[in-house]
C-alpha cells in the first residue's frame, strides 16, 4: 500500500519530448497537406467527398471515443464499483449494433449533409425548420462545448500529474494544435490522422496496462487477480443479493437506458460524429460495416487495458488518502478516483513514458478535433447558411466552418478552467435526454410522429431534468429519476403526436421514396399513394426488418461474448474463454450468412428489373 509522504515527480526527458513534438508536428503536417482538398466545398470539409471505406470510418470512431476522460471514467467505475460496473456504458452496444444493422442504411440513403437536415426531409412546415435550428445552436454550441471542455479538464489533470503543467499551458498548447489542425485539415484531416491515433492511442493503453499490472507492489497478472483485495471488484456482473446496486449497474441500463437516452456517440437511431460517418461512407454497405467495426472495437477489444491498470491502481493507491500523499502538489479539487489513472502512467519507464503521454496527447485530438469538425457542421449547414446566409457559396461556407472552429476551441478552453462551477450544470445536461430516445428510433418507422413530437420531447425531458435537480425527492437514486424521466417524456411526446397534425403527405411520400424504410408503420402512406396510382417503392425491396433485428441480437452476443472471453482469459479461466470464443465465431458466421444472403437477394432482383427496362426498352 502506498505510505504516507511517498511523494511522486515526474520528469519527461529528451526522448519522451521528442515523440510527443513529433507527434504534433506529424497532426499538423497531416492538416496542412490536405487543407486544399477540404477546402474545395462544404462537402469535402464536412464529409470529405461522401466517398470514405468502411475501415477509415469506423476506425475514427474508435479513435473519437477514445478520449483523455474515458481511461479515468473507466478507473473511477472501477475503483468504486468493480469491474462490473462498466455496465453503465457496456449497454450502450444494444444501441450501437442496433444502429448498424439497421439505421446506417438509411442514413446512407438519406443523402443529408448532418444529421439535423433530416428534420425537414422528414417533417414539414415552420416548426420542422424550428427544431432544426434550435438543435443546431444547443448541440453544436452550448452542448458540445460542454463535452469538449469535460475532455479538456480531463487533460487538465493529466498535464499536471505527468508533466507537471499549469491548467492555463496545458489549454493553450493543447487547444492551440487542436485549433489549427481542425481548421486546416476539415473531416479529412480528421480521418487520416484518427487512423494513426489509433494505433498510437491503443499501444500506449497495452503499454500502460503491461507496465501497472508488472508494478512491483502489484507482482504480475497472476497475484493481482488473486489479489485478496480485489476479489470483490473482478467480477464482470453485479452481485444480484444487493437489488440496488443491481438495478443500478446493470438491469436499467439492459432494460431501459440504452434505447431512451440520447448520449453522445451512442444516440438511439444514430446521429452525431456517428452519423456524420455513416453520411460520409462510399454507400451503405460501407456505412454498415464502419459501425459494426467500432461496436466490436469499443466495447470488445479497448476496455481490458484500462480495467487492468484501474485493478492495479487498488493495489498502488487504495484510497484517496494515498493519491494525496503521492501528489501533495496537486489540489484537493481534482483529487479523485479519476485520477488514478493518470497516477499509475507516472511509473512508466522514460521512452515509454513519451509514447504514453503522446497517446494521451493524442486520445485528447482525436475527440476534440471531431466534436470542432462536427459543431462547426451543424452551425454552417443548419443555422449559417439555413438561416442567415441560404446564397452563401461552398468557399463562404469553409471560412466559416473554419472560423467557427477555432471559436468553439476557445470557448470550451475558457469552459474547462472554470468547470468546477459547471459540473452541476453538465449533470443536468446528461439526464435532458432522458426519454427522448425512443422516438429517434421510432421516427424512421411510423409515420405519425411529427416536428411537434421533437419539440415536446425536449421541452418535457428538460423540465423533468430540472425538476428532478432542484425539486425533486432528494433522497431518489439515479435510475428511480431515470425510469420515471422516461416515462413522463415518452407519455408527453406520444400524447402530443396524436394531439397535433401530422407531417403533410407530401413530404411524407418523399421520404419513403428517398429512404425507403420498411416495416409496418409506413403501410397507410404506401396504400393512400398507390389509391391514386403512385408507387413509392423501388424496385429493390426494403430492408428486411426480422433479418436486420436477428443480427442486431446476434452481433450483441457476439461482442458480448468476446468481451466476456477476453477477461477471463486474463483471469486464467481458459476454458470459460474458449467457450465463449466459439459462441462468438459462431454468431459472426450466422451474421455473415445472413448478409451474403441479403446482398444476393437485392442483387438478383436488381438485375431482374433491368432485365426487364431493357427488354421493355427493346
Amino acid at each position: 500500500m502506498a505510505q504516507a509522504g511517498w511523494e511522486i515527480a515526474v520528469q519527461l526527458i529528451w526522448i519522451d519530448w521528442l515523440i510527443v513534438t513529433g507527434f504534433f508536428i506529424t497532426s499538423l503536417l497531416i492538416g496542412w497537406l490536405v487543407s486544399r482538398r477540404s477546402g474545395r466545398n462544404a462537402e469535402s470539409f464536412f464529409l470529405s467527398g461522401r466517398n470514405m471505406p468502411w475501415w477509415l470510418l469506423g476506425t475514427s470512431m474508435v479513435a473519437t471515443t477514445f478520449s483523455t476522460d474515458t481511461p479515468n471514467l473507466v478507473t473511477n467505475i472501477v475503483r468504486t464499483n468493480g469491474v462490473s460496473g462498466n455496465w453503465v456504458w457496456w449497454a450502450f452496444l444494444l444501441t450501437g449494433v442496433l444502429t448498424a444493422f439497421v439505421y446506417a442504411q438509411l442514413w446512407r440513403r438519406s443523402g443529408v449533409m448532418t444529421d439535423l437536415a433530416f428534420y425537414e426531409i422528414r417533417y414539414s412546415g415552420r416548426s420542422a425548420g424550428i427544431v432544426r435550428g434550435f438543435r443546431a445552436i444547443y448541440l453544436g454550441v452550448f452542448f458540445n462545448v460542454m463535452v469538449m471542455a469535460t475532455v479538456t479538464l480531463a487533460a487538465i489533470k493529466i498535464g499536471a500529474v505527468m508533466i507537471g503543467l499549469e491548467p492555463w499551458e496545458t489549454v493553450l498548447i493543447a487547444g492551440t494544435v487542436t485549433a489549427v489542425f481542425s481548421a486546416m485539415g476539415g473531416f479529412l484531416g480528421v480521418l487520416l490522422t484518427d487512423l494513426i491515433l489509433f494505433v498510437i492511442t491503443m499501444t500506449g493503453a497495452v503499454a500502460a496496462a503491461w507496465v501497472a499490472v508488472n508494478h512491483p507492489m502489484v507482482g504480475g497478472l497472476d497475484k493481482l487477480v488473486s489479489n485478496p483485495a480485489l476479489q470483490d471488484k473482478l467480477s464482470m456482473l453485479p452481485d444480484f443479493s444487493d437489488t440496488e446496486m443491481a438495478l443500478s449497474i446493470f438491469i436499467i441500463p439492459l432494460a431501459v437506458q440504452w434505447w431512451s437516452v440520447w448520449y453522445p456517440g451512442s444516440e438511439p437511431g444514430g446521429g452525431g460524429y456517428v452519423a456524420q460517418r455513416m453520411l460520409a461512407a462510399k454507400n451503405e454497405r460501407h456505412a454498415m460495416a464502419a459501425v459494426i467495426f467500432f461496436q466490436f472495437c469499443h466495447y470488445a477489444l479497448r476496455p481490458w487495458p484500462w480495467i487492468l491498470v484501474a485493478l492495479a491502481s487498488l493495489v498502488v493507491f487504495p484510497d484517496l488518502s494515498a493519491l494525496q500523499s503521492a501528489f501533495p502538489q496537486l489540489d484537493n479539487d481534482i483529487i479523485g478516483h479519476d485520477l488514478a489513472y493518470p497516477a499509475m502512467l507516472t511509473f512508466l519507464p522514460h521512452g515509454l513514458l513519451g509514447l504514453v503521454v503522446a497517446s494521451l496527447v493524442s486520445a485528447y485530438m482525436s475527440t476534440m478535433s471531431t466534436q470542432l469538425n462536427w459543431g462547426a457542421s451543424y452551425v454552417v449547414n443548419d443555422f449559417y447558411k439555413r438561416f442567415l446566409r441560404p446564397e452563401a457559396s461552398d468557399r463562404a461556407q469553409v471560412r466559416m466552418g473554419r472560423l467557427v472552429t477555432v471559436l468553439l476551441m476557445i470557448a470550451s478552453c475558457i469552459v474547462a478552467l472554470l468547470l468546477e462551477n459547471a459540473l452541476q450544470a453538465f449533470s443536468i445536461l446528461l439526464t435532458i435526454g432522458a426519454g427522448t430516445g425512443l422516438l429517434f428510433i421510432l421516427r424512421w418507422f411510423w409515420w405519425r410522429i411529427n416536428a411537434w413530437s421533437e419539440i415536446a420531447a425536449m421541452v418535457i425531458s428538460f423540465g423533468v431534468a430540472l425538476y428532478f435537480h432542484f425539486i425533486g425527492p432528494s433522497d431518489w437514486s439515479d435510475w428511480k429519476k431515470l425510469v420515471c424521466g422516461v416515462a413522463v417524456t415518452t407519455a408527453g411526446w406520444l400524447l402530443v403526436t396524436w394531439l397535433t397534425p401530422a407531417t403533410d403527405t407530401r413530404t411524407l411520400r418523399s421520404f419513403v421514396r428517398l429512404v425507403q424504410p420498411g416495416g409496418p408503420g409506413w403501410a397507410r402512406v404506401d396504400r393512400e399513394a398507390e389509391a391514386e396510382g403512385e408507387s413509392l417503392r423501388s424496385d429493390t425491396p426494403a430492408d428486411n426488418l426480422p433479418e436486420l433485428l436477428l443480427c442486431v441480437l446476434v452481433a450483441a452476443i457476439a461482442i458480448y461474448s468476446t468481451l466476456f472471453a477476453i477477461g477471463y482469459w486474463l483471469y486464467g479461466n481458459t476454458a470459460v474463454a474458449l467457450a465463449l470464443g466459439l459462441v462468438a465465431c459462431v454468431c459472426s458466421v450466422v451474421i455473415a450468412r445472413i448478409i451474403v444472403r441479403t446482398l444476393a437477394r437485392k442483387s438478383a432482383l436488381q438485375a431482374e428489373s433491368t432485365t426487364r427496362e431493357a427488354s421493355g426498352n427493346g
